[in-house]
């Protein structure tokens, strides 16, 4: 395991996370986690289920993110393709059903 993997995970068990919300899975064993309760969570998987959860709050949340991009501001639809390009395909379907909230 590597060495930022270790600390990470001991921020986590000494703080009381419930999960690590990361790209880099395979740094974040589930045998590992798991004797402290503790599971890796892709951010695409994360931000989808928190759209599925509470629509409308996520929506805003993201909306705020967009509109602070001010140079230049991105369109509803440049933002969804960064967030592609970012690895989050599940987020970017999801955003696409509620595109007037974002």
């Amino acid at each position: 395991m590597a060495k930022y993997s270790v600390i990470y995970d001991a921020s986590a068990i000494k703080s009381g996370m419930d999960a690590i919300i990361t790209f880099n899975l395979k740094d974040f064993p589930y045998a590992e986690l798991s004797k402290y309760d503790i599971e890796a969570i892709h951010p695409d998987e994360f931000i989808y289920s928190q759209i599925d959860l509470a629509p409308a709050i996520a929506c805003g949340a993201i909306k705020r993110q967009r509109e602070s991009l001010k140079n230049p501001p991105k369109s509803k639809d440049e933002f969804l393709a960064i967030l592609q390009k970012q690895q989050l395909p599940q987020t970017v379907s999801a955003l696409k059903v509620y595109i007037e909230l974002i």
